[in-house]
């Protein structure tokens, strides 16, 4: 028995709290939406007190043997590529500790080759002495996998369905691992019996329709919170970006119905972190902030090196997967992020805003003693 059995029965099966969601998402006046959002913010302060959790990824690398259509990183996109080695990532990793961050997210394409072989154990454990708080969004992994990375020193899971319709996910996604619709599916449970302490789950918006991608996360979280009740949760809906191979989202999400969507998981899961990523342009970011979200990322990179240059020596292009020797190398040259930002304020920009706002940044809130206490 596992999410899967779950979801097969959605829609037709809902909880009470699933109708609850529906039902906020339905077609609301301006008035109706700005008495949510007031509850929102309300609950959120509740909850989490006026505190803005803050993270960086740190992207180890761009290879991937998937072709998703709407990734940068797809395998057939003819990209410049690289895999950071340990000592790069430890540079990276140093220039973030530099601007105050103790929550890294480690990000990498999915990809045997490179980013296997206890190498990511490698990474977490170098980074580890420095950074409290590691968390890592990477192909999905067995059990005995993620123990392994928990046994490093990862405590944070981070993995997306990107779609929950599994129509749209089987067109999107045409060769490599990722087009097994279940098994990523029930990744969360394996990382949650691994031992990670939190996962965050997550939908791509655009790729279908919005409120069929909130159904399914919402049973998702609901299903993870009655089976996995000893890890905390945070839910995300990144909007698509602008990447390399052009992708046009078919199921664009206005502002308005974006806010509402966050608003309604706020009122539905009182108890439930809101990532928001710098993908939102500032002014977005900024009229968020008091409502609903619980955690920003801040001066981010999504390119390997991106915060540093280190790697560049290594760059090489890929045409239908295959490895491409540049010809000739510029100075200017950087690996291909996975998608465009749309916030480019640098962190400390970012810290002062949410301290003007009444809020505290808090750039650190685990430490190992608090085992040993």
């Amino acid at each position: 028995m596992s999410f899967v059995d779950t979801f097969n029965v959605l829609p037709e099966q809902k909880s009470p709290l699933l109708r609850k969601l529906l039902a906020l998402l339905e077609p609301k006046t301006p008035k109706q939406l700005e008495a949510m959002a007031a509850e929102a913010a309300a609950l959120t302060r509740s909850y989490f007190g006026k505190t803005m959790r803050l993270f960086a990824p740190l992207y180890l690398s761009n290879e991937c043997v998937n072709n998703c259509a709407y990734c940068g990183f797809s395998r057939d996109n003819p990209i410049f590529r690289v895999t950071l080695n340990v000592d790069q990532v430890i540079k990276e990793a140093k220039h973030l500790e530099a601007q105050g961050f103790r929550h890294i997210l480690l990000v990498a394409g999915e990809h045997p080759k490179f980013v296997s072989n206890g190498y990511l154990e490698e990474c977490i454990r170098a980074i580890k002495p420095f950074i409290p708080t590691v968390g890592i969004e990477v192909g999905p992994m067995e059990q005995p996998e993620y123990e392994r990375m928990v046994h490093a020193g990862s405590e944070g899971l981070v993995v997306y369905q990107e779609t929950y319709d599994r129509a749209a996910y089987n067109e999107y996604h045409t060769a490599g691992p990722k087009k097994d619709f279940d098994w990523r599916l029930e990744c969360p449970e394996r990382g949650y019996h691994g031992g990670f302490r939190r996962i965050g789950l997550g939908a791509l918006l655009g790729l279908a329709d919005w409120r069929t991608e909130a159904l399914g996360l919402a049973a998702h979280l609901e299903y993870m919170q009655n089976h996995g009740w000893k890890a905390s949760y945070t839910i995300a809906f990144p909007r698509l970006r602008p990447a390399a191979g052009s992708f046009e989202p078919k199921y664009p999400v206005d502002d308005a119905k974006f806010i509402q969507l966050l608003c309604a998981f706020r009122l539905c899961f009182p108890q439930v972190g809101i990532v928001l990523s710098t993908r939102e342009s500032p002014a977005l970011r900024d009229a968020l902030l008091p409502i609903c979200i619980t955690t920003m990322s801040a001066g981010s990179h999504t390119e390997p090196g991106g915060y540093t240059g280190e790697g560049r020596d290594d760059l090489h292009l890929t045409v239908k997967g295959r490895r491409v020797e540049l010809q000739q190398k510029s100075s200017c040259d950087e690996a291909t992020g996975q998608f465009d930002i749309s916030d480019h304020r640098s962190p400390q920009e970012i810290s002062d805003l949410i301290t003007r706002r009444g809020f505290d940044p808090v750039w650190k809130d685990w430490d190992e003693a608090i085992l040993q206490a």
